[in-house]
């Protein structure tokens, strides 16, 4: 494979106009050497986002029309998408400023790859960093990739995950019936085609805040992800360890949202 000339970055937008400037000018702010195309997905935000994205619109590739979710949506972005690569960015999130020269250097150095990881950090409503443990724990479990540990639990930060555009397209793209763990089911699909590789930095920063799909439902995400894991492996021991895990998580979660924010 040849050296990346464009990479593309699909977000999918739904009243999302207190965060999304943030998000668009971390993407905006990369230096990485090639083209980088940023197509964001609007459900049809009745907040005041499209009045921000017409007025700053830039170089940005803007859809907006109902969609049947953010599987359709973000589907759409990537049938979209020019890139050699392709970079999903929630309009909430954000990247770190060299993260896009990292991705093109990897995918420069390592042709034999169809997807990468890195690392991703927690921050706020404020940007401030927290939950510092839990991207430690995630960033320690990610340095050395497993399937078995993959169907365990989902050590893999979606804003932190980039893949080849052909690489997706024989994956498949993503299970729009699926309501909070369809990038854990990409992450399987892709996984059963080829290990990903691993940037050892801090690619992204996720957004906690009580709006997001993890802190509104986050039991339904977990039980959501053992269905999933049942769709490509049936090992009872590696089962029963994924319902474990799912029980602890589900309580630090709990106990996340009885504290708060008092163990931020």
């Amino acid at each position: 494979m040849g050296k990346i000339n464009k990479i593309t970055i699909v977000t999918p937008s739904f009243n999302q106009a207190g965060f999304i400037e943030k998000t668009i000018r971390s993407v905006a702010g990369q230096q990485c050497g090639c083209q980088v195309e940023h197509i964001i997905v609007d459900g049809g935000s009745t907040d005041g986002t499209l009045e921000l994205l017409e007025k700053d619109k830039g170089d940005i590739r803007l859809v907006s029309e109902p969609d049947r979710g953010m599987s359709d949506a973000l589907n759409k972005g990537f049938a979209m998408a020019g890139g050699d690569v392709i970079g999903w960015l929630n309009s909430d999130d954000l990247y770190l400023p060299r993260t896009l020269q990292c991705v093109k250097n990897f995918f420069d150095s390592h042709p034999e790859f169809g997807w990468v990881y890195g690392h991703c950090l927690m921050i706020d409503e404020n940007g401030r960093e927290v939950r510092r443990w839990i991207s430690a724990y995630k960033a320690m479990k990610a340095k050395k990739f497993s399937y078995d540990r993959l169907l365990v639990e989902n050590y893999i930060s979606q804003p932190a995950v980039f893949f080849r555009k052909e690489f997706l397209e024989k994956a498949g793209f993503l299970d729009i019936s699926l309501k909070s763990a369809m990038d854990y089911d990409l992450w399987l699909r892709m996984a059963r085609m080829s290990p990903p590789g691993i940037i050892p930095e801090t690619l992204a920063a996720f957004r906690v805040h009580g709006r997001s799909i993890s802190a509104r439902g986050f039991r339904q995400q977990f039980d959501e992800q053992y269905r999933i894991h049942l769709r490509y492996d049936q090992r009872k021991w590696l089962l029963l360890r994924h319902r474990m895990m799912n029980r602890m998580i589900v309580g630090v979660y709990s106990l996340f949202r009885m504290l708060k924010p008092t163990i931020e």
